[in-house]
């Protein structure tokens, strides 16, 4: 097959899954074009059936902001036109979904005709479609695509709630390739550089959104810290990255919390921590979760959204009630100081990453393309 699929090139979840799905892809014989105004974040090198096509927004005078939405679309037809796609992937719904039905429009006028397959991420719906400057653009949208998946089943339930009559969701899963995140021995780690013998390391990775709640994740370390010694890595940049660094030097903790903005892979993090730290409003699922449960890493979250979902409470983490940092903390705090259990969290998080390993997830979207393809051509 030929698949076009249509991105977000940064760190956030929606496009880093999109980009593993079409580097997957290409593993197993598809032709994948991906389409975004930069290059994915997660696409290191462009290799055999990957292409990449570069969306420019001419720069006018008579804009105050520049239509992407109107050069993603433009761009998508000559794609189209060109590679003889098979099928459209719009990760994301706004802009992507609306792009690529702008497209098929003015295919049409051409009696082309390329079904549309619409994966949402979570803040596309949860945020973006609740404002009423969004919301009739994205219904429609998501109504005329041909074929619908969520990311996990809260995801597909808060859709439903919103927009009920749009077609069937699918929940597909997000993925993880376990070989990549296999946890290594201490010695071969970067845990060396940043504590001393007989410390442990708290993670967070994130885009330093509100909803991350980074403020949380600083106040669950220093409680931690207070029982027992530890670090905290933070990757990832963003707006709230500052609240997080005041917090920080508010405790005096400066030299016990390193901010490795995008300086790092995020597996080289999570190889060397003993727990990472998901704290947010709301996860749709939770893909740096799923890739700390591959590394043997246990996480501690909210009740939130989908992460239940990845995360099982005591067993591969512990969960609480939002804003509950003390419980989360007493749990993590105890953890440690008990090395046997935290053996066994270590090994349980790595099984149940399993299920969510790419040989099972892929499979789900190659016989959603073949079946959306086959009803096309009908």
């Amino acid at each position: 097959m030929k698949i076009g699929i249509i991105l977000y090139p940064t760190f956030g979840g929606s496009g880093v899954v999109a980009t593993e799905l079409g580097i997957a892809l290409a593993r197993r014989g598809h032709e994948v074009h991906f389409i975004s105004y930069r290059p994915p974040a997660r696409l290191e090198v462009i290799t055999s059936g990957i292409h990449y096509h570069e969306v420019r927004v001419p720069d006018y005078p008579l804009f105050d902001f520049a239509p992407y939405e109107t050069a993603l679309s433009s761009q998508i037809v000559e794609v189209i036109l060109r590679e003889k796609l098979d099928l459209l992937h719009a990760h994301y719904a706004l802009p992507h979904a609306t792009a690529a039905f702008l497209a098929r429009e003015v295919l049409a006028d051409r009696g082309v005709f390329v079904p549309i397959l619409t994966t949402l991420h979570g803040t596309d719906i949860t945020l973006v479609g609740r404002d009423p400057s969004f919301a009739h653009t994205l219904h429609y949208a998501l109504k005329h695509s041909n074929g619908l998946t969520a990311v996990s089943r809260f995801l597909k339930t808060e859709t439903e709630k919103l927009f009920p009559d749009i077609r069937p969701i699918e929940v597909i899963y997000n993925f993880v390739q376990p070989e990549r995140f296999a946890p290594v021995p201490t010695e071969k780690c970067l845990r060396k550089y940043f504590t001393q013998p007989g410390e442990f390391v708290l993670t967070h990775i994130s885009n330093f959104r509100p909803v991350k709640r980074v403020g949380d994740v600083v106040e669950i370390f220093v409680r931690v810290h207070q029982k027992t010694p530890c670090r905290l890595l933070m990757l990832g940049d963003g707006p709230e990255r500052p609240i997080a660094e005041e917090k920080v030097r508010e405790h005096g903790l400066d030299e016990r919390v390193f901010f490795l903005g995008h300086s790092v892979s995020p597996h080289q993090v999570l190889a060397c921590s003993d727990f990472y730290l998901l704290p947010s409003d709301r996860e749709s699922f939770g893909l740096s979760a799923l890739e700390a449960l591959a590394s043997g890493v246990p996480v501690a979250g909210y009740q939130a959204g989908g992460l239940p979902e990845v995360v099982e409470h005591e067993i591969t983490g512990y969960l609480a009630p939002v804003g509950r940092v003390d419980l989360l903390a007493d749990n993590i705090a105890a953890t440690f100081k008990n090395p046997q259990r935290l053996e066994e969290m270590r090994l349980k998080a790595r099984q149940s990453s399993l299920h969510f390993r790419e040989e099972i997830i892929v499979p789900q979207y190659e016989q959603l393309y073949h079946r959306m393809i086959s009803k096309s051509a009908e």
